[in-house]
């Protein structure tokens, strides 16, 4: 079933998106032409591989009931403007004090299952339309 965003254009550089119920907010940096009063759309890219990934640390420690405080996702983003394939991702997790080391491995495992990661590793194909009306 496919999935329907809409976007658009309420003034100046800011490009919003609604998707189900929910409205995201976008905008350009100052220096971009923007009034830099939301994240730039390709900030809300790199945020999803690492929300993502963070979820599914969150549910592996949620699905046996290990403490979850102080636990923290923090992505490096290494980009090459020169050739994109050759950028890096680099996530960190910080684990809550006292977290089980026969877990680490898993955990590590289980943030490599998020979807964003996965689509971005097999991508999808592109197509782009004119519409009337």
């Amino acid at each position: 079933m496919a999935e329907t965003i809409e976007v658009s254009f309420p003034g100046g550089q800011r490009v919003d998106a609604a998707i189900r119920e929910f409205r995201i907010e976008t905008d350009q940096s100052i220096e971009h032409g923007g009034g830099q009063s939301a994240p730039q759309p390709y900030d809300l890219f790199l945020a999803s591989i690492a929300t993502c990934a963070g979820i599914f640390a969150l549910k592996f420690c949620q699905s046996r009931h290990l403490s979850t405080d102080g636990l923290k996702v923090f992505m490096d983003w290494e980009p090459n403007k020169a050739d994109p394939s050759d950028s890096q991702v680099v996530l960190r997790l910080r684990l809550p004090e006292g977290f089980p080391e026969k877990y680490q491995a898993g955990i590590l495992k289980a943030m490599d299952l998020c979807a964003v990661k996965r689509t971005i590793q097999q991508p999808p194909r592109f197509e782009s339309r004119v519409e009337s009306g």
